[in-house]
């Protein structure tokens, strides 16, 4: 290229390229999470019922209409919260001997 020649200008990219935006912190802290305890062929209904007025401190009737909704429905959500307190009652339930999961609360 001779000195006295403009240069072009830099060539552009013929596509783009799609950024997909990560959810911030907040938004995941706000995200709910709920548990879920599923029937299982092990547990009597009035243990299930204890566990959920000893752990929960849920009064009796309504622990027992939890429990009636698991053994019914096949499962009910028993508490809802942040991801991380989720993951605490989870494990207290596998602890009792329960059946249970965490998912997201529906929107």
């Amino acid at each position: 290229m001779a000195a006295n020649e403009e240069s072009a200008p830099p060539a552009e990219p013929a596509g783009s390229t799609a950024v997909a935006d990560r959810p911030t912190e907040d938004a995941q802290l706000l995200t709910p999470w709920v548990t879920i305890v599923w029937d299982d062929p092990v547990n009597l209904m009035t243990y299930v019922t204890h566990v959920f007025v000893t752990y929960f401190h849920y009064d009796k009737p309504k622990a027992q209409r939890l429990m009636m909704q698991v053994h019914v429905d096949g499962k009910a959500v028993v508490s809802s919260g942040s991801r991380e307190e989720m993951e605490r009652d989870v494990s207290a339930m596998h602890d009792y001997g329960l059946w249970a999961t965490l998912d997201k609360a529906d929107a």
